[in-house]
Formats: structure tokens, C-alpha cells, sequence
């Protein structure tokens, strides 16, 4: 994708929206849906061009084959139209029968004009069909407001057994 041309002009429905694993190709178009996620959200701080190449260089860093990182993206016509990160966070070695890593799902983006058309779930539900297959013991989120019914449609569920201490609050 030409980082020149502006996300927001490719159009598909959930039929034409190929879902695939993201690779070094895809790394311009991802820093950019990166930004334009997080520039929804508050206040930028940080110039465009600096952010996208700081981007880049940690999304080509993380994208390499053995990484605990792995991207998925939505694509239109050659065109990427959203994406869904994950990480994978190793546990402890467990005399149990249970998988040995979680999945951590983020950066979660589908540009606003396909939202509503099936490429969001199904997105995810390439993605947890990876994890299933890949024997992860559990998928943790945060989600916001308006992504939550989404994941309950999946089986997600708030817990009460989590806790979080927030370190450092973002700017806004």
C-alpha cells in the first residue's frame, strides 16, 4: 500500500475482505491503521512521521518469524482495512494439564466505514481459531465500550478475578 493514500478511501464488504497473517509487506499500511486508532483516541503528542517510522521499525522487529507477536489483517482490493494484534505471554512451566501461554489481543482496528459488515468478527474469530489451535489456555483484552458486545458474542466474559494497577497514566 502507497503510505501516501489515505486508509479511509477503501470500501468491502465482508465477502470481498480477505483475512490473512500480516507480513513485511503489510508494515506501512499497519503503522498507519496504528496511528489512526490511537489518534481517535486523544490528543497526539508525537509528529505523524516520527510515530509511523518508530512504528515501522518495532512493527518489522515484531513481525519476524519466531516472535511472540502475530498480526492479522483485513484486506480490500490490495488495501488494508483493519487488523487485530496478539501476543503471546508464556506462563510458568505447569505439572498440570494445561497450555502454556496466554493471548493477549490488541491494537484491535477496522476503519470506521467497514465497521458493522462482519470484518471485525471475523477477524477475530481467525484469530481465535489460532488460538485454539495453537493449545493457548486463555484470551484477555481490555476492551472499550463500544468493542464489548463484540466479544461477548465470543465467549468473553468479565472476571473479578483480575486485577490491575495502573503504573503511569497516558496523556491526554
Amino acid at each position: 500500500m502507497n503510505p501516501e493514500i489515505a486508509i479511509s478511501e477503501v470500501s468491502a464488504s465482508p465477502q470481498s475482505a480477505n483475512i490473512r497473517k500480516a507480513n513485511d509487506a503489510d508494515v506501512p499500511a499497519l503503522a498507519e491503521l496504528r496511528y489512526a486508532l490511537r489518534a481517535s483516541a486523544g490528543i497526539v503528542t508525537e509528529p505523524q512521521s516520527e510515530f509511523l517510522a518508530r512504528c515501522r521499525a518495532w512493527m518489522k522487529e515484531h513481525l519476524r518469524e519466531g516472535s511472540l507477536w502475530h498480526c492479522w489483517v483485513a484486506e480490500s482490493d490490495g488495501q488494508l482495512i483493519g487488523n487485530l494484534w496478539l501476543q503471546l505471554v508464556e506462563k510458568i512451566p505447569n505439572p498440570r494439564s494445561e497450555p502454556e501461554h496466554h493471548a493477549y489481543l490488541t491494537n484491535f482496528y477496522v476503519q470506521e466505514s467497514e465497521r458493522g459488515q462482519g470484518v471485525g468478527s471475523r477477524l477475530l474469530k481467525t484469530t481465535l481459531d489460532w488460538c485454539k489451535a495453537s493449545h493457548v489456555h486463555a484470551a484477555i483484552l481490555w476492551p472499550t465500550d463500544n468493542s464489548r458486545s463484540l466479544y461477548q458474542r465470543y465467549g468473553f466474559a468479565v472476571r473479578s478475578d483480575l486485577m490491575e494497577l495502573i503504573i503511569a497514566d497516558a496523556e491526554t
